[in-house]
């Protein structure tokens, strides 16, 4: 496939130029021209202006929030305040003067945050709550913590899996609506699936579980790489739960949204210690900068590269693309909203997903390449995970394609 071949999408591509002068801007992918990272599910790269808000904050103003009184204190504490409220309005909060923002250091530590100060308190002896059992392992770890802890205190809490359809990864939610009770009192859900890259459809489980059951969306996979906007009635749900190192901010950042419509109101408990100045600083800066670019736009240009990558990889026989077979064909009749996201995985039927890791490492492409942190009812095996931002390009795709090739 040729670099000058347009990239593939069902809807219009973003301009080549708009995505040349993007990723201009990622010094660190300028600085490695040899090298193509394909990991920005992991973590993404930062542009130079989330590195220059840094390094001004860091020498003009580097100061504790919420503790002292003097100017650079003052600044840092609006800072933090400010910031919270852009994070409303990069999520396109209906309702920013109900909800809350806290920082947290990461996805992780966001739902374990949830389940620890929200979640425990809320349930009672005989209650059910509805978690996924195949995706990441920070949106099903936190859940059982709980369950394990109200145990231990005499509660006796249920905690059942999602329902998956078996070949296609997403959450089977006809099924899901025959596991719903009048006990059913939490689900915790999945944005974009980390290794399958699809949308796992949150408004079909608003649906199943009606309008009063709270949902928590992991949207580590989603905030930073497509729009995410709590207008939109698609997505009904009270928290959105994200990373700042995966959305172009540094690492140790993350954000808890509560819309606070449900249940009782989202406060963290136990003293609140000095926050990641320097993370919300980046953060802030992320969000402005993600947000000129326009996450629309972004979506599309991995969803085109995706495509572009599955298309030809589907044909090569070896090779076994994880997820939903749907998703595969360049004619699907699916909507955009349901092509894979910017992340492609696959294996190779006869080498180990962790050589194959080492093989394209050794051409110049920085992969993942192992269990992908999924939990336990997913894949059993390995497998290699290709995902793709906005500075990657179309010639490291088919630079990509030419090396699996030459493995057959």
């Amino acid at each position: 496939m040729s670099a000058k071949q347009p990239l593939p999408d069902t809807e219009q591509a973003p301009d080549p130029l708009w995505q040349r002068e993007l990723r201009e801007q990622f010094p660190i992918i300028g600085a490695h021209p040899e090298l193509a990272y394909l990991d920005s599910a992991a973590t993404s790269q930062k542009p130079r202006a989330v590195l220059d808000a840094v390094q001004t904050y860091l020498t003009t103003s580097n100061a504790n929030a919420g503790r002292g009184t003097y100017p650079w204190a003052n600044r840092t504490t609006r800072l933090v305040e400010s910031t919270r409220e852009r994070v409303k309005e990069f999520l396109r909060d209906p309702e920013p003067e109900r909800s809350a923002v806290h920082f947290t250091g990461g996805t992780t530590d966001g739902l374990r945050t949830i389940a620890r100060d929200w979640l425990a308190p809320y349930l009672s002896d005989g209650d059910e709550i509805l978690v996924p059992f195949a995706d990441h392992r920070a949106n099903l770890d936190p859940w059982l913590e709980t369950g394990r802890l109200l145990a231990e205190r005499g509660i006796d809490v249920r905690v059942r899996a999602l329902p998956y359809q078996e070949v296609s990864g997403d959450y089977d939610h006809r099924a899901l609506g025959d596991l719903v009770g009048p006990r059913t009192r939490f689900v915790a859900a999945t944005h974009v699936h980390h290794v399958y890259g699809g949308d796992m459809n949150v408004h079909r489980i608003r649906a199943a579980v009606g309008p009063r059951v709270p949902i928590c969306l992991d949207a580590a996979q989603s905030v930073g790489h497509l729009p995410v906007h709590l207008d939109d009635p698609s997505l009904d749900v009270d928290f959105v739960v994200f990373s700042g190192h995966k959305a172009m901010a540094l690492p140790g950042t993350g954000v808890v949204w509560a819309r606070n419509t449900r249940g009782p109101t989202f406060r963290p408990g136990g003293w609140q210690g000095t926050p990641n100045t320097v993370g919300i600083v980046s953060l802030r800066a992320a969000l402005d900068w993600l947000h000129e670019a326009g996450p629309d736009r972004i979506g599309r240009w991995a969803t085109g590269l995706a495509t572009r990558l599955t298309d030809r990889l589907r044909g090569l026989g070896p090779y076994e693309i994880l997820g939903c077979p749907a998703s595969l064909a360049a004619g699907s009749a699916l909507p955009d909203s349901q092509r894979r996201h910017g992340i492609v995985t696959f294996r190779h039927r006869d080498i180990p997903s962790d050589d194959l890791g080492f093989i394209l490492y050794s051409h110049g492409f920085m992969v993942r390449a192992d269990s992908l942190c999924q939990a336990g009812a997913g894949e059993g095996d390995g497998a290699v995970r290709v995902s793709l931002h906005v500075y990657n390009t179309a010639e490291e795709v088919d630079r990509l394609l030419a090396v699996l090739v030459s493995l057959i």
